[in-house]
């Protein structure tokens, strides 16, 4: 196909970008040979012309069609390079938000830096079982690729992730091996799955660390090998370690952190087991402080270090060995903190002693301090004559400590993968495995080194293998499908990887150079240039004499060479070894014992990485040594033989990018991704896909998709391979261009573009003639409506000028009639305006003379009352200024005379008469004056309150006093004294005034701020008081309105919470006996393999025990204990798990305190029976002494009986203890297995079950001791009544009383003294009783009034509503106490009456254990009598509706009846025939009152259906069948039991049918538990043969032919990892099914309630399964998918219809499917569509209705992409919702079935047994 042809106008192209790295642009004039440039027009309008190199004819890259961009699968592109590739991972990732994309055989997962739930349980359960490439990509559809090619070619497996640091590779590898675990978890109860997954903790905890491009970076490469056993679970693990960066430990670079093992460590150093290490935090420590910040973002290093410690137990490691691995860990960190002294100008150093790093490093790993400070300085170099000991400088010294601190790390990270090994090792024999290579990527820095070689070489050896796998699996494909091959050009990189390894290598120089005595890193790099300057893949730079440059597959990478041989030797002294060797902590001395042998064979053998292994002696003399090899020799070693491993196994590949350094989430970095995929090799897939055929139809597909291109012709042919064959020949003109396979076509690149493009241009000419006939028509339609238009225009337009006219002259006239009328009305108002005006003038002016004349009288008079008032106020003031003066003058004298006076009193109260008489009498002068403080008190308080009113006074009198004062001094000037007092006690006066003032002026400030503060308060109040009282109203109004809706309301919302709840409830009970019953399928599974075992030579029988285990295991007996049953309870939850057994935590609760309160009453009742004991032994001695002969015999019987059981229980005991031997013969045995410890777990069982049967015989023991010592008081009193007769005599016998009658009233005498005295002390008990009752009632009435008082107290201090909600809350507290209390003595009570009920059986079976030797009559006699009783009965009765059967021809009934009963024997007869059989057999049984008989044959009966379903699991008739009969007997014990509730619509023949004498609720129980049961296993059933069917025939099948437009196929879809077989369904195979499924219940009698259950849950699966499958494939979501989905579901919905089941829920279990059909064909544009789609899609939640919007696809370009900004608004607007964060709907869920009483119309004596069921040993009765 010439340019000319591709590079027309409107294409689009692919130009270079030096920013986005390329470009997309549009091609605006077609090209011609010979233009010299392009014209192309950018996405943002602007014009660019693109030169074209004539010479090498290079045009752009042309970009894919519309429709194929965001492909899964990028070989699926039609145009295979760069850009193309580029584009389609960008697209994903940022609009799609898809991680995961394949590229052929590779998986390309992108680092999203968030976390996505796509990892869940319920995920990995939908990837398993299905094919690649079926589903969207995921790490989880590699692993199950994996997981499946190894069960079907029985073929190791390996999954090789890589990419660079920050990639996502740890996590990638973490969820691989959480598929493994999940899909193939151990069989045994190991848990080893778990214990894989528990090393990722700590492997991340001692080989990650923070990098300045990951936080959680893998600095070590790993492979880890889950082996699978022949059914391929998991039985074991191992791991093998590549390349620990060592170099971290003593050195990071700024931003960058050490391991994380040693942050944790710090950040938990304050617990006490970490005292005595010595630790502080990070920063104290310089090997963990070099970076700078110790901490990172989101992350709990004292947190991840719990789950370190938790992962340490959980693999085995010892407390005292995780001890141990702390405190190395510590003393790494305080070996660096190591202060080192110069001495001698630098050439000598020394460390202190007194260094407290230097005695917390020897202390920690034991080793003596005086050495190890000497040897940390010292270096010994020994010689052939002599040994010297060489000090060393202070640069020395570090490097040497430095190397030490790698050296024990490496060691100690060896020694933890080595007991992680152990742990994860089994012994039983591996049958095939999946390794997991978590590898570093291609690596170049800035500055490269050592670790980066060795990186960079690793990655070399992989790419190779990566690329002849890719090639070989090219050639199959192309050998299968039966095309030519040719041979495909690839990268080889065998010359560089020869460079590296080759003899003479770059490796080989090294180790050379690392022997040579002086050997430097410069000269190992001239050696370089000489030998390797000629290769095409070595050079070396302009600028450096020391870097060497290596041409990678990836890229070119310059290497410094400085630290390679330093790096390579990885030097260690051997003293300071010597020295570890020695210490006192055996682990720290074994981890450097022999170590230089070991390695060696270590990774030669068991091909563990040793690569970390240092030399323990100098330099010197390791040079001489064969064994001593280097880091990059061992480092070559390991990776062949990793490349071996993966060489032998099929591998599957894992690219990781990292889209951006920023670490920021969703934000792609075009530069950052290119140089990765150019690096991880996902562009040489695509470059020899490229270079063959890398676009493959099917025949099939590519007819449907290009049907449009073929003429009618050959439309008409009905061979679609020569119709395809004769398109793309007249179509593609170049035959090599395509090939023709056997099921498939290929294609060249390009090709499907081309197609595509004539494809888009026929649909384009189609498009343009439909809208020429269309315009023209829509032309001619308008021109006709503008035409008649025009018409009735004019029309209008004439009759509207005649009316316009005909207005215009009646409206002239009236507006003459207004013009006159408006002059006169104008005139009118002038004249009364004018008017008004006079009158208003006049009558101001004359009220204003009169106003004034009055206002001068007024003034007059108010003149004289002023003149009055203002000279009385003189006279006044005149007077009280004289008066005051006056007064104050006669009290400055009072005080004068007063002060004289106290002078006097003062030296008469010195003397001592004056104290004697004042001594008389003082204490009552005490108590008086106590009174009278009392009384001044009062006065006082009276005083401060007149104070406030007089200081308003005080001013006045203050002005006079002033006043008064200067007359004073001017008529008194010589008492000079008097007016210095004066002038004080004016200014005391003065500030006691403006204190006074002040204290006022507060006091009335607050009151003023108080009493605003009232008002306000009052204010507000009273607004609030009237819209409380409005607001009452308006509620009053309200609930008078709506009280009865509300109150429906209520009702059906209770109703419906009760009915909810009772689903919750139901659902919970009906998942604890489907786990019961998978625990019972589990126990017998291991009873049958331990009668193997048992048989096996070495193992012991126990046929006692068997056959007590075997009597009625599989239900309780009838007389178990109350306690028992809760014990089992606990038991059977503890077993099942609180995952699995569905039971809330209320629940547990309840039976935890039941256990509890069990223990209690256990314990009371045995201190009870050991009094009672007691007692009975003194009765016993007792009546041994005073027996009688004659009643011997009675006693006799009774006491042989307890013997009997003593001996039995003496048995029991000693059969126990058998079996504790054997349990433990068998744990002590060394090779111990799988086999082993399920016997192990069978034995438990056996002795839990023994136990519980010793508890039953001890209760029967202690029952017969109580009637032995009830008969034993019986004989003891009769015997005393017959002394008394014997032996008394009585004064007057012989007068006129009988000795009889004096008898008779002697025993009434004792009788009423013995019933006296017992009621006596009965009174004497229960009033001691009520007494203490009464005490505890009295002190909990306290308590409650102390709580209420202090309640009471808090609630005073509190507000009115808060007051209110207290009283609230304390109420709903006592009423919920109440009620609790209430619910337990309901619950005591209940379990008095089972209680009760279950010891009168126990005593029914000791009555007739007692009447059976009675009734002891010879074999013969009994077999005559019962003939003859038959015989008699048939004579004169009619048949009753029983069957008798004797207990010897129980085995053979159940036989016949249920064991070898087909469904086919009994169809032609009444439906569920065997259960009326049974039924009739237990009413004989009852009929004669034999309970052994109906207890023997209804357990039968039970575990014969058992072994029925068991040995047909998956047949869904015979469940089916037995799912009816059982369900049909349940009904018949109801039926037929006697309860009023069941017998309301029997007849009365019926009612005469009903059991007798015994209750049989239990079994009813027992009979609805196997109902579940049974009913279970028959939605498993039909679900095994409905769920292969479901994608097929609802997604993918076509039942509107035509509609789906196919898109290409990926890489994925290769025969290799398909299916052998079509597996394809349509949706009539579903309906033939459940039409199936339907007629044969309906046939077998099963009740239609429960028929309706059936396809309800059918129906949930179906829907579960179509819309998993749905969301997690991008190929089915589209426009005509939805309406084939929608097609389908109303297929279904009408099946359901026409069988009358749209009654049962079925039809609303497929709403969510539905929904999403609906939004597959919604409109997906603007803000009202994101409305309708979150209006309509109520069942489906947020995450389901994005991820169908993401997943959406168009299948013709005609149609349009859905946009991010309209998934970002249907987001906002499901903002509100609160859906549950789930993608995938469960479809292992269960609803709760129910089973309905339906009685039945039959009587039992119409029922015929026909003779082909071999019943004849039934007798009817």
């Amino acid at each position: 196909m010439s340019a000319a042809q591709l590079y027309t106008k409107y294409t689009r192209v692919w130009i270079p970008d030096p920013d986005e790295v390329w470009r997309s642009a549009e091609i605006i004039k077609d090209y011609k040979e010979g233009d010299k440039s392009l014209h192309l027009k950018l996405e943002d309008e602007t014009l660019y012309e693109y030169p074209v190199d004539l010479q090498g004819n290079e045009l752009p890259f042309l970009r894919n069609p519309d429709i194929l961009v965001g492909e899964n699968d990028l070989t699926a592109l039609s145009y295979l390079h760069e850009p193309a590739v580029l584009h389609n991972l960008k697209v994903r990732f940022l609009e799609s938000n898809h991680i995961y994309t394949y590229c052929g055989i590779v998986l390309v997962a992108i680092n999203p830096y968030e976390q996505l739930p796509i990892y869940e349980q319920d995920v990995i359960y939908a990837y398993s079982g299905q094919n690649m490439g079926d589903m969207d990509p995921h790490i989880f559809a590699v692993a199950e690729e994996a997981y499946k090619q190894m069960a079907r070619d029985e073929k190791n497996q390996s999954i090789i992730v890589s990419g660079e640091s920050g990639a996502g590779k740890t996590v990638s590898a973490k969820y691989a091996m959480r598929f493994f675990a999940t899909v193939g978890g151990s069989a045994s109860e190991t848990n080893i799955e778990a214990k894989v997954l528990a090393s990722s903790p700590i492997m991340e905890a001692i080989g990650n660390a923070k990098t300045t491009r990951n936080d959680n970076s893998s600095r070590f490469g790993k492979y880890i090998q889950i082996g699978f056993d022949k059914r391929y679970h998991i039985i074991g693990a191992n791991m093998r370690t590549y390349l620990l960066e060592k170099s971290r430990v003593v050195f990071q670079a700024e931003d960058e952190r050490n391991y994380h093992i040693f942050y944790q460590l710090c950040a938990s150093a304050s617990l006490p087991e970490f005292k005595d290490l010595g630790l502080t935090c990070a920063e104290d420590f310089f090997y963990a402080s070099q970076g700078g910040d110790t901490s990172i973002d989101g992350v709990d290093d004292a947190d991840d270090f719990e789950k370190t410690r938790h992962a340490f137990s959980l693999l085995g490691v010892k407390e005292s060995h995780q001890t141990t691995i702390f405190r190395i860990i510590a003393a790494i960190l305080h070996l660096g903190n190591l202060e080192i002294q110069a001495e001698r100008d630098g050439d000598a150093c020394s460390v202190s002693s007194e260094d407290e790093h230097l005695n917390n490093f020897c202390s920690l790993l034991g080793v003596e301090h005086s050495q190890m400070q000497h040897w940390l300085c010292h270096r010994k170099l020994v010689t052939t004559a002599e040994t010297y000991v060489k000090n060393m400088s202070v640069q020395q010294v570090v490097n040497a400590r430095n190397a030490l601190a790698k050296h024990i790390y490496a060691q100690l990270f060896n020694w933890i993968v080595q007991h992680i090994n152990k742990a994860l090792h089994t012994t039983v024999k591996q049958h095939s495995f999946i390794g997991v290579l978590d590898i570093y990527g291609f690596e170049t820095f800035e500055v490269n080194s050592f670790e980066q070689f060795c990186i960079n070489y690793a990655n070399e050896k992989l790419q190779q293998q990566f690329n002849s796998h890719v090639f070989k699996l090219e050639q199959e494909e192309y050998m299968k499908e039966g095309i030519p091959w040719t041979l495909i050009d690839f990268y080889d990189n065998q010359p560089c990887i020869d460079l590296i390894e080759a003899k003479l290598g770059i490796l080989d120089l090294l180790d050379e150079e690392c022997k040579v005595p002086k050997g430097t890193d410069q000269n190992w790099a001239q050696k370089l240039y000489d030998r390797h300057a000629g290769s095409q893949h070595f050079q070396k730079p302009r600028m450096s004499n020391t870097s060497f440059i290596v041409l990678h597959f990836a890229d070119k990478v310059e290497y410094q060479s400085e630290g390679f041989l330093e790096k390579n030797r990885d030097t260690v002294y051997e003293e300071q070894i010597n020295i570890l060797k020695a210490s006192k902590y055996q682990m720290v001395a074994d981890l450097f014992q022999d170590e230089k042998d070991a390695a060696p064979t270590t990774s030669m053998g068991k091909g563990t990485s040793k690569i970390s292994v240092r030399s323990a002696r100098p330099v010197i003399k390791a040079a001489n040594k064969e064994h001593k090899k280097t880091v990059g020799h061992q480092f070559r070693n390991s990776l062949h033989l990793l490349m071996e491993t993966l060489n032998a196994t099929t591998p599957h590949y894992v690219r990781c990018i990292k889209p951006n350094d920023e670490k920021l989430a969703f934000k792609f970095d075009p530069k950052r991704a290119v140089q990765q995929l150019r690096a991880c090799g996902v562009l040489e897939t695509i470059r020899i896909s490229a270079a063959g055929f890398p676009s493959r139809w099917s025949y099939h597909d590519f007819f449907n998709r290009y049907r449009v291109l073929m003429k009618k012709r050959d439309l008409s042919k009905n061979d679609k391979k020569q119709i395809c064959q004769t398109l793309l020949e007249d179509l593609i003109k170049d035959p090599d261009k395509f090939q023709f396979g056997r099921t498939k076509i290929f294609f060249r690149a390009g090709q499907v573009a081309y197609l595509e493009k004539l494809r888009a241009d026929k649909f384009r000419a189609a498009t343009i003639m439909i809208q020429k006939t269309v315009r023209g028509w829509l032309q001619r339609v308008k021109y006709q409506r503008l035409r008649q238009a025009a018409i009735v225009i004019q029309r209008y337009t004439r009759g509207h000028l005649a009316r316009r006219l005909m207005e215009h002259l009646r409206r002239t006239r009236a507006a003459i009639i207004f013009q006159k009328q408006y002059r006169m009305l104008r005139i009118l108002r002038a004249f009364q305006r004018v008017r008004n005006t006079t009158v208003t003038i006049q009558a101001f002016a004359r009220g204003m003379f009169v106003r004034r004349i009055y206002r001068k009288v007024r003034m007059e008079h108010k003149a004289i009352i002023l003149q009055k008032y203002a000279r009385g106020w003189l006279a006044r003031t005149r007077f009280h200024r004289v008066r005051d003066a006056t007064i104050t003058l006669q009290c400055y004298y009072r005080r004068m005379k007063a002060r004289q006076e106290l002078k006097a009193l003062k030296i008469e109260a010195r003397s001592a008469q004056h104290l004697k008489k004042l001594n008389i009498g003082m204490e009552n002068k005490v108590v008086q004056l106590q009174r009278k403080i009392d009384e001044q008190n009062k006065e006082y308080k009276l005083l401060n309150e007149q104070l406030s009113a007089l200081t308003s006074a005080h001013s006045s009198e203050v002005e006079k006093l002033k006043k008064e004062l200067v007359q004073y001094q001017q008529s008194h000037r010589g008492d000079g004294n008097q007016l210095v007092s004066l002038q004080e006690e004016t200014e005391r006066l003065r500030l006691e005034l403006e204190k006074a003032h002040g204290e006022r002026k507060v006091v009335e400030d607050s009151y003023v701020k108080e009493k605003d503060l009232l008002r306000k308060r009052i204010s507000d109040l009273e607004e609030e008081n009237a819209l409380l009282k409005q607001q009452k109203e308006e509620l009053n109004s309200r609930i008078l309105c709506q009280s009865e809706d509300e109150f429906a309301q209520n009702t059906v919302e209770e109703n419906t919470q009760m009915k909810k709840e009772l689903e919750e409830e139901r659902s919970r009970y009906q998942n604890l006996v489907k786990e019961y019953s998978r625990l019972e399928q589990r126990y017998d599974n291991l009873r049958d393999e331990m009668t193997i075992i048992k048989q096996a030579p070495g193992h012991r029988r126990n046929p006692s025990n068997q056959s007590s285990l075997e009597s009625d295991s599989n239900y309780p007996s009838i007389s178990t204990s109350e306690i028992g049953d809760t014990e089992d309870v606990v038991q059977q939850v503890e077993e099942v798990g609180m995952e699995k057994a569905a039971m809330d935590m209320t629940l547990f609760l309840k039976l935890q305190k039941r256990v509890r309160e069990l223990e209690q009453e256990r314990k009371k009742l045995q201190t009870q029976l050991e009094n009672k004991e007691q007692e009975s032994k003194k009765s016993q001695v007792i009546e041994m002494k005073t027996e009688v002969t004659s009643d011997h015999e009675d006693f006799a019987y009774n006491s042989l009986k307890r013997q009997e059981l003593e001996s039995e229980n003496k048995k029991l005991k000693n059969e126990l203890n058998e079996l504790r031997k054997a349990i433990a013969d068998r744990a002590t045995q060394s090779n111990s297995s799988n086999d082993i410890q399920d016997s192990y777990n069978l034995l438990l069982n056996q002795l839990k079950s023994a136990n519980e049967e010793l508890e039953v015989r001890k209760e029967e023991v202690l029952i017969l001791r109580t009637q032995i010592m009830k008969a034993a008081q019986q004989k003891e009193m009769c015997k005393n009544m017959e002394s008394i007769t014997t032996s008394a005599t009585w004064p007057n016998s012989d007068k006129h009383i009988d000795q009889e009658d004096v008898i008779e009233a002697y025993q009434g005498m004792c009788e009423t003294n013995r019933l006296l005295e017992a009621q006596l002390q009965d009174q004497r008990r229960e009033h001691e009783e009520e007494v203490e009752a009464l005490k505890n009632q009295v002190d909990v009435m306290k308590e409650e009034m102390e709580e209420q008082q202090q309640a009471f107290l808090q609630t005073l201090q509190l507000s009115p509503e808060a007051q209110v909600e207290f009283g609230l809350q304390q109420e709903i507290t006592r009423l919920t106490n109440e009620n609790l209390d209430l619910k337990e003595l309901l619950e005591k009570l209940e379990k008095n009456e089972k209680k009760l009920k279950k010891q009168l059986k126990i005593y029914m079976k000791k009555v007739q254990d007692f009447e059976a030797p009675q009734a002891v009559v010879p074999a013969e006699r009994r077999w005559h009598e019962r003939n003859m009783q038959v015989a008699v009965q048939r004579k004169e009765k009619d048949f009753q509706g029983m069957l008798e059967y004797y207990k010897e021809d129980e085995p053979l009934l159940i036989r016949n009846l249920i064991t070898d009963l087909k469904p086919q024997a009994v169809s032609a007869t009444v439906p569920c025939l065997p259960a009326y059989i049974l039924y009739m057999c237990i009413r004989h049984a009852d009929y004669i009152n034999d309970d052994q008989k109906v207890h023997s044959l209804l357990t039968s009966t039970i575990n014969g259906i058992k072994k029925v379903l068991k040995k047909h699991s998956d047949d869904f008739q015979m469940t089916s069948f037995w799912l009816a009969n059982t369900c049909r007997l349940l009904h018949c014990l109801k039926q037929y039991s006697g309860d009023a509730g069941f017998m309301t619509q029997n007849t009365p023949k019926q009612n005469e049918h009903c059991l007798k004498n015994f209750d049989l609720t239990e079994y009813r129980q027992v009979l609805s538990h196997l109902s579940i049961q049974i009913y279970q296993q028959l939605i498993k059933t039909a679900e095994g043969v409905l769920q292969p069917m479901i994608v097929s025939a609802v997604l993918e099948n076509e039942s509107i032919q035509g509609l789906s437009g196919v898109k290409p196929m990926g890489y994925r879809n290769r025969s290799s990892s398909m299916a052998d077989g079509d597996s394809s369904y349509s949706l009539d195979a579903i309906i033939r099914q459940l039409n199936t499924f339907h007629s044969i219940m309906c046939d077998q009698g099963l009740d239609p309630e429960i028929i309706q259950q059936v396809f309800k849950q059918l129906f949930y699966m179906i829907n579960a399964v179509a819309l998993n499958n749905l969301l997690l494939r991008k190929d089915v979501c589209s426009w005509s998918t939805g309406m084939q989905l929608r097609f389908n579901i109303s297929q279904l919905e009408e099946w359901l219809r026409g069988k009358n089941l749209q009654q049962s829920g079925a039809a609303q279990t497929l709403e969510p499917l539905i929904q999403a059909a609906q939004l597959l064909q919604l409109k997906k544009k603007t803000s009202e569509d994101a409305e309708a789609i979150c209006s309509l899609c109520t069942s489906l939640t947020t995450q389901q209705i994005v991820k169908i919007l993401n997943l959406y696809t168009p299948v013709n370009e005609f149609e349009e992409r859905v946009t991010v900004a309209f998934i970002r608004d249907v987001q906002t607007h499901l903002q509100e919702r609160n859906d549950p964060p789930q993608l995938l709907l469960d479809f292992k869920h269960m609803f709760p079935v129910l089973f309905p009483f339906n009685p039945s119309s039959i009587t039992m004596d119409s029922i015929h047994i026909p003779a082909s069921l071999n019943l004849e040993f039934l007798n009817k009765v």
